[in-house]
């Protein structure tokens, strides 16, 4: 059947028919606030004649109702909104913008120059090949310019381009402009960054821009347009680097077709090469090299792909694909970068969850060993990271994950850290190098082994996690259940909040970090404690769900029975056997739970306890019948 005219159809495939074969560029915008990132953005895409008439129309009637620009239309407003948006407040954090031009395709990111939005500028710098860091003329290079170009430089962008901005509002002056320049070029070699131009230009009146400007003769360089047309796109390192495939997806569309899935992140791969499946350490050969539905030669870094083994290895969702000449490393324990993008700061021994490439693991920083301050690049101690905060710390995961320095290669090198309980994204992270204790450290095993000493007493170890407010009577339940148990000949220990901070834990204050680290070193010695085949009893406020969570993630298939000791606070104060609360309303005493530091209670514990109204010796028999009932303690 004949192909009928579509105008619709025929203009989409004209359109990827002059579009398929450019090259892509991907930049960002960035500077302080009100240096004219919009209106550049703006003015790129008016004149790549990529807005709707309707828009136009629509940006010119809100410029004259804004009194932006008197009888022009502001161009801004194509990426900062209309009126409709800003009549509601609304506001995009990170604005992508996608045009083309004869010579090449463009995805712009562009971001927020206030210092709070520093972290959705690493959004869109972590990804981008260019960097167009703009000044306004006037201010020359500020606080928030150095900012940006120490950020671009911390995430790798390969280049950037210095945009001195509103150059008609310093009279053109060529002076001005090459002070700025000389300025700016000093602090782009400190720092490591590659900067390939500065233009002088008009975003308002589209002075070099677009075209070369007929007022500042003494340029003699490329407008920007062209600039980013023509700049090289140096993937070099990836393409010339070692295979590197995160296995996104494992396709199985039948019973005889078994491939693995995923944009190549380094190197190129051709059927017959050698690969390691990492973290497991086979190595195989690749049998087939699926693009799209067909069997390429060749497959090169950026394409998505499917590749089929030779052999059956244990591959799966998270797997990385490696050259098996020139292997990613394999660790548990790094030293890294880490910017912080929660409002709630990172503590360390707080757990996490990280995820690099396909792969999600479990972490938690171990150190904080320097912030930087991204103004000035001066090292600074610290104990937690707050906000845009941006640190050097020690990272720790629960298992081994296949990696690169973030160096050579930012895909296999940058991960992101997400919040366990929210699941929003908390922090992003490069990774330096694996600490070399991580792989001199092994596990030891022995004979005598935790089912030979639970043998041995005669029971079954666990561990029963008392949690509650100070007075909530979690003490005096653990008091209680220590005798019962030990009366029915069961091995028992209690760990009390209070004693441990006599010795273990007497290095340790009340701040959030330090009720982080309290928990973390009470959660080990309960699960060592209960792999000798006790009962172990904890009574600690344990105020936060993210550390009890750690708790129970370190107990390596011990039971662990969370019993919330739950009474009002009103209850827990009038008690307040150790006069503690009422230091905290005296001030006497900062970061008190339920008083000026927060509690979280648990959302399912295996127990809920309320002290009052529940007397101990009746709550201490119901955590004994669950103990039967969980086949800890023997019926009866």
């Amino acid at each position: 059947m004949a192909h009928r005219f579509d105008p619709t159809r025929d203009r989409i495939e004209d359109f990827l028919a002059r579009h398929e074969h450019k090259t892509l560029l991907r930049f960002i915008t960035c500077g302080s606030v009100d240096d004219g990132k919009s209106t550049l953005i703006g003015r790129l895409l008016y004149e790549s004649g990529l807005v709707a008439d309707d828009q136009l129309e629509a940006v010119a009637r809100d410029s004259t109702r804004w009194g932006t620009q008197g009888e022009r239309p502001d161009l801004a407003l194509l990426v900062d909104g209309l009126a409709a948006e800003r009549e509601q407040g609304i506001t995009i954090d990170v604005a992508y913008r996608f045009f083309s031009t004869e010579q090449r395709k463009f995805i712009v990111a562009d971001t927020p120059g206030h210092e709070q939005y520093s972290r959705n500028m690493v959004t869109g710098a972590s990804t981008a090949d260019l960097a167009v860091i703009l000044v306004d003329a006037r201010k020359g290079v500020l606080t928030q310019t150095r900012r940006h170009t120490r950020l671009a430089a911390l995430l790798g962008v390969p280049q950037a381009v210095l945009a001195v901005n509103k150059m008609d509002l310093v009279g053109w002056d060529r002076e001005r402009f090459e002070t700025i320049v000389a300025e700016w070029r000093a602090l782009a070699q400190a720092v490591g960054l590659s900067a390939t131009a500065a233009i002088p230009m008009s975003a308002l009146e589209g002075d070099n821009v677009i075209r070369a400007s007929a007022h500042m003769p003494w340029y003699d360089g490329l407008p920007l347009l062209e600039h980013l047309e023509t700049c090289p796109l140096d993937d070099g390192p990836r393409q010339r680097g070692p295979l590197r495939l995160p296995v996104q997806w494992v396709n199985r569309p039948s019973a005889d077709f078994r491939g693995f899935s995923g944009a190549l992140a380094g190197g190129r791969v051709r059927p017959g090469d050698a690969v390691r499946v990492l973290p497991a350490g086979r190595e195989t050969t690749v049998a087939r090299v699926i693009v799209g539905f067909d069997d390429v030669p060749e497959a090169v870094v950026g394409q998505s792909v499917t590749l089929t083994l030779a052999d059956e290895v244990e591959c799966s969702r998270g797997t990385l694909l490696s050259g098996a000449d020139a292997p990613a490393q394999v660790a548990d324990q790094f030293e890294c970068t880490i910017i912080w993008m929660d409002a709630e700061p990172l503590l360390p021994g707080r757990p996490y969850l990280l995820k690099i490439g396909a792969r999600t693991v479990g972490a938690t920083v171990s150190a904080i060993k320097h912030v930087v301050n991204v103004n000035t690049g001066e090292q600074l101690a610290a104990r937690t990271l707050e906000l845009n905060a941006i640190g050097v710390c020690t990272l720790s995961l629960d298992r081994p994950v296949a990696f690169d320095p973030y160096v050579h290669n930012r895909e296999t090198g940058g991960f992101i850290l997400i919040d366990r309980m929210s699941c929003a994204t908390a922090g992003a992270g490069l990774l330096h190098f694996a600490l070399r204790r991580s792989q001199n450290l092994h596990l030891q095993g022995y004979d005598v082994d935790r089912a030979a000493r639970a043998a041995l007493l005669g029971q079954q170890p666990a561990v029963v996690w008392l949690t509650g407010l100070s007075g909530a009577g979690k003490s005096t339940l653990a008091n209680r259940l220590a005798q019962r148990l030990h009366a029915a000949g069961r091995a028992a220990y209690v760990l009390d909040g209070d004693n441990l901070r006599h010795g273990l834990n007497r290095d340790l204050g009340f701040t959030d970090a330090d009720r982080v680290e309290n928990i973390r070193r009470v959660a080990e010695v309960a699960r060592l404690m209960a792999d000798a085949g006790l009962v172990v009893i904890t009574a600690f406020i344990s105020p936060f769900r993210s550390e009890r969570a750690l708790a129970r993630s370190r107990m390596d298939g011990i039971a662990f029975i969370e019993v919330h000791v739950d009474t009002p606070l009103a209850v827990a104060e009038q008690r307040d056997p150790k006069g503690l609360y009422a230091k905290a309303r005296r001030g006497e005493l900062p970061h008190f739970t339920g008083i000026d530091s927060p509690y979280e209670p648990p959302e399912a514990p295996e127990l809920h306890v309320d002290t009052s109204r529940e007397p101990a010796d009746e709550a201490a028999a119901r955590v004994l019948a669950l103990l039967r009932e969980r086949g800890i303690l023997p019926p009866g």
